[in-house]
């Protein structure tokens, strides 16, 4: 049985292939597309996959400087790919949801398929 979220997320599948798409709305699957087109949000996302962890820490895995990380998560934040937690002066880094998990989880298997 699937769960309520889950057959919500299929009706809006059905509903959008049935349906020829605003370019708004292709603007919006354009734009986060893009954003996952790049190496250092790839390594970013790579390290909060299960994981939450601060710009700090990021930057030390990825061997880049803080700055440099801080405009990568802006972005990844803006798509909704990440999100944000404050904890006192610190700010923890997630990856957004389980939707993210499967985008990435899926891309990894076509590419590793023969």
């Amino acid at each position: 049985m699937k769960c309520e979220h889950c057959r919500y997320n299929t009706e809006i599948v059905d509903r959008l292939k049935n349906e020829v798409p605003s370019e708004a709305f292709l603007g919006q699957l354009t734009d986060v597309f893009k954003v996952f087109g790049d190496t250092t949000r790839i390594k970013i996302m790579w390290n909060l996959f299960d994981n939450e962890i601060c710009v700090a820490d990021i930057a030390e895995k990825t061997g880049m400087s803080q700055s440099a990380i801080s405009h990568q998560l802006r972005l990844l934040k803006q798509a909704r790919l990440i999100k944000a937690r404050r904890d006192g002066k610190n700010t923890f880094y997630s990856l957004n949801d389980e939707h993210v998990k499967r985008i990435i989880e899926q891309v990894m298997i076509h590419i590793s398929e023969k």
